[in-house]
């Protein structure tokens, strides 16, 4: 393994506990701006000295400010990494981080704090050889888990050769280091019915059921749900509201579907299988937010290729069916990757945790990505 690897993993991974101790020990739901500015006054504290910080408008109204961190260098090459402090966790739910045999159990710890501390490492042992890049910024985000906003910070970032996102790692069934290099688009429609109230008990022929047009509407979306198929389309009905009383015939409602494909086009056929009425209430969909797909499988290779080589164990590509903020630059930074944080599971649940060995071995894998990366400018600027 490169030297400059293993002596910075080691101080990463030395730390990281404690440091995802105090990130997790924040409560910062989406959308609670004191848990947010909170959770950014501690990663502000674990950025290296030479970092210039900056709190910038949030994707999302109403929310607190992001935030980001430039290291200015004298080489070439940069590199933009990325996370995101929020969790879905609400604060009465909210687990500060214990202690489970290699487990190390809490709210957001994987989704993805324990990921914001490793991208902290990463700028952190950058910073400290400015000769091996011209910027390296991070980014942290407080609305990544229920953003529909569109995403307001890739031109930020324009011209930056490499894009490192640091959602939870994985290794593939090899029990090879992975990274994630493409997922797929995403999208949340949204389906509104509009019928008319009356008495269900004395008068329901007089009513027009909102609720029963809105099930036809699910049983829509369902089917067109093709795993297997050419873009690999999931369609699930995932909530549906409807009716004020248990007498009254529901005049209205509400079904919200999560859609997943290779292509976010492949959306429009769903919305185009869902009928416009149904026996007299009537149906309007439309998309509260679509994220792009993420495909970069070519651009990355020889970048997985050398962070290899300097690893002295493979690093792989991997494809992941979770939304991202990495698929948003993906679309303008040709080489993003994802998946750098430390494994774990259970995200969003009670039992959420990171595997404390992890956190040295994923260090070594961002480092030596982030290493290859800047290098690779290096030689092409060299040259």
């Amino acid at each position: 393994m490169d030297a400059w690897i293993a002596q910075h993993a080691e101080r990463i991974a030395t730390r990281a506990p404690r440091e995802l101790e105090a990130l997790v020990a924040v409560s910062s739901p989406s959308g609670d701006v004191r848990g947010a500015d909170e959770a950014v006054a501690v990663a502000t504290a674990l950025l290296p000295e030479a970092a210039e910080v900056e709190r910038v408008p949030c994707s999302s109204p109403g929310h607190a400010d992001d935030l980001v961190a430039r290291v200015r260098g004298t080489g070439a090459g940069r590199i933009v990494l990325l996370g995101h402090l929020d969790t879905v966790v609400a604060h009465d739910a909210h687990r500060p981080l214990a202690r489970d045999g290699e487990r190390l159990v809490g709210s957001g710890s994987v989704d993805m704090k324990g990921g914001d501390v490793l991208a902290l490492g990463v700028l952190r042992a950058l910073a400290e050889d400015p000769s091996r890049f011209a910027e390296a910024a991070l980014l942290l985000v407080v609305d990544e888990e229920w953003r529909t906003a569109p995403f307001g910070h890739v031109e930020r970032f324009a011209g930056f050769d490499a894009c490192l996102c640091f959602e939870a790692g994985e290794v593939d069934g090899e029990g090879r280091d992975a990274v994630v290099v493409e997922r797929k688009a995403a999208g949340t429609l949204r389906v509104r019915g509009h019928g008319r109230s009356a008495h269900s008990g004395s008068a329901p022929h007089k009513g027009v059921n909102a609720l029963l047009a809105l099930a036809r509407a699910a049983q829509a979306v369902a089917g067109c749900h093709d795993p297997q198929g050419p873009d690999r389309l999931t369609a699930v009905p995932t909530v549906m509201r409807s009716g004020d009383a248990f007498n009254v015939v529901p005049a209205a409602g509400e079904l919200v579907c999560d859609l997943r494909a290779e292509r976010a086009e492949a959306f429009d056929g769903v919305i185009a299988a869902l009928p416009a009425e149904v026996d007299g209430a009537t149906l309007e969909a439309d998309l509260l937010r679509v994220w792009p797909g993420m495909h970069a499988w070519e651009a990355t290779a020889p970048v997985l290729a050398d962070a290899a080589t300097d690893l002295g164990r493979p690093v792989v590509g991997a494809r992941r069916g979770g939304a991202s903020d990495a698929s948003h630059f993906a679309s303008a930074i040709a080489v993003t990757i994802d998946g750098l944080g430390p494994r774990g599971g259970g995200a969003h649940a009670p039992y959420e945790h990171v595997l404390e060995g992890s956190l040295r071995t994923r260090a070594e894998v961002a480092l030596s990505v982030a290493n290859a990366v800047l290098k690779r400018r290096g030689a092409d600027a060299d040259s």
